[in-house]
Order: structure tokens, then sequence, then C-alpha cells
């Protein structure tokens, strides 16, 4: 069956990006070419003065411009395609998808930054103490920059967007499927996280932590010649890493699933400004479309339906169906 994109458009758009979309775009590009260059100067660095400090801190910093990269891709391709019909609820969860990818990223680098401590205990390695220390000095001013560009302003948002498609619950007398165009009165998301700006943010505070770690461990082996400290704090980091790897998992995992959080009471705000009367919900869904938009897809029972009103004044459609 051919269907035509112009066939799938609806009366009315489904964009639902994050309010800062288009700036979180710009920053996580420069962010990249900050760490880029910051990359290339260590890399070349490291082979020229032989500082393989210098050196592996490089091939580090690559490996977070690479994740950074999946965000930007992300944020570009879901602008580009906000207005593509085939995309019937949107491309606004590209960034949850963007950012669950980055958060498997990250935990690989906490696997292999764990596995390099490690194995420094074993085979311990001769350490240039000035040299590292100034490389990491340098990373974490680079990398504080980069966080500060990256960090997210958090606000309250109102967004509502519900989608009526057809049940067939046989129990039911009359049901009206509501296909909602603004947010209905009470109705609310609290914050808006872009967690596809979160997955980039958190690799920045990665790079930054590992570079403070360092920067402790370093220097009291440079002071007392405890060696041991650099590979300990090396887990440490490792340990961390993880942990807000698999935070970030959770929480893009969870709206990748139409998961609804304990934090939210959509479902209940829903039911009390619509069960009113007779009026009772007898299917009701609740999803993210994107940042700060939510979808709500439900069946009625109602004994008066032909006559019922609307929610509030706000402009809403209703295909009333009766089984």
């Amino acid at each position: 069956m051919n269907i035509q994109a112009s066939r799938l458009a609806s009366p009315h758009e489904h964009v639902y990006l994050g309010d800062n979309h288009a700036r979180n775009e710009r920053r996580t590009w420069l962010v990249i070419a900050i760490t880029a260059a910051m990359m290339v100067v260590e890399i070349t660095a490291g082979s020229v003065f032989g500082s393989i400090a210098l050196f592996a801190d490089g091939w580090h910093m690559s490996t977070h411009a690479g994740a950074m990269l999946i965000a930007a891709l992300a944020y570009r391709y879901v602008r580009r395609n906000a207005h593509n019909a085939r995309f019937t609820f949107g491309t606004g969860k590209m960034g949850d998808l963007a950012g669950f990818a980055s958060a498997v990223v990250l935990a690989l680098i906490a696997l292999l930054i764990g596995w390099e401590s490690l194995m420094r205990f074993y085979s311990p390695v001769a350490i240039s103490f000035r040299e590292a220390i100034t490389v990491a000095v340098v990373g974490l001013i680079v990398n504080l920059l980069c966080a500060w560009l990256l960090r997210e302003d958090h606000g309250h948002h109102h967004h509502g967007h519900g989608h009526g498609h057809p049940h067939n619950h046989e129990h039911h007398e009359h049901h009206e499927h509501g296909h909602d165009h603004s947010p209905a009165p009470g109705l609310h998301h609290g914050h808006a996280t872009d967690n596809n700006l979160r997955a980039a943010y958190l690799h920045v505070l990665a790079d930054a932590l590992t570079s403070v770690l360092a920067i402790v461990a370093l220097t009291m082996g440079s002071l007392y010649g405890w060696n041991w400290l650099d590979p300990t704090m090396g887990i440490v980091g490792a340990l961390v890493i993880a942990r807000w790897s698999w935070s970030l998992i959770r929480d893009t995992g969870r709206v990748l699933l139409d998961y609804v959080s304990e934090e939210e009471d959509l479902p209940e705000e829903i039911r009390a400004a619509i069960e009113t009367g007779s009026d009772r919900i007898t299917d009701l869904h609740v999803w993210q479309l994107g940042p700060g938009h939510l979808a709500a897809i439900l069946s009625i029972r109602s004994s008066d339906l032909w006559s019922r009103q609307p929610i509030g004044q706000d402009c809403r459609t209703f295909t009333i169906s009766r089984i």
C-alpha cells in the first residue's frame, strides 16, 4: 500500500521540541568544537613530546566528543523532521533515544576507566607528575567551560496534547475519544528535562570529574609518593560515572517505554478533571511526546454523551461514537 505523506498530514502540527531546542543544539556543536580542538592539541603534543599522559587524555576526550556528536545529530534530525507527517506523534522522543545511546557509551567509558585503573595496580607505570597535572588542570578548565555552556535552564512548562484513537470495549455504553489541542485546567507537566542535553552534559561532567580526581591523586603522589592513589581515584571515578550512566539509562528508558513517573499525578488529575456527573474513564494512557509535551488516549463511559461539553473553553474536538 502506497500512502502519500500528504494524506497523513493533520490539520494541526505535531511539533514537540523542547523550549530551548535551538539554543541547546548550537551549544552542543560549540562544545564539540572545543572538545575536538583540545583533543587534537593533546594528541599532537603527546606525540611530539612523547607524553603518554597527554596522548591518552586526548583519546579519552575523543570518546566524549563522539558521544556528544550523537546528541548534536539528534538535535539536527529532530529539527529537520519536526514537520514530517510520517512521524505521526512527532520527533520529540528522538532526544531520549539519543540520550539512551549516549548513556550506554558513558557506561562503556566507565568500564574502560575501571579496567585501566585495575591494570595499573598490577602493572604500575612511571608518572611524569608535572606534565600530568598540567594536562589535568587544562582539561578541567575546558570541561568546566563546556559544562557551563551545556547547563539546562530549569523551569516549569505547561503543555498537554491528547490524541484520540478508537478502543473496542464491548462493555461500554458510550465512548468519547478526546483530541486535545491545549492544556486542560489543572493538567501540567513539571520539569521538562531534555535528556539529550543531559547526556551531553554528563559526558562533560564525567571528564571534569576524572580531571579533578587526577589532580588530587597526582598532587598527593608527587608530594608523598602515593602512586597507588592514581589508579584508586580512577576506580572511584569509574563507579561515579557508572552511577550517572545508570541514572540516564533508567530515565530515558522510562520515557521510551511510556512510563509515568511516581512524581507525576497526571492520571489522577485527568480523572479529577473529566469524571464529573455520570462520566467515568474506562481506559486511560498517558505518555511523553517530547520535553514538556504529554499526550493522552482515553475512553469515557457516559450516560449523557451528546450533551457533554469539552472541559474548559479551550480549543478541542471530539470524535464521538456509539458502541
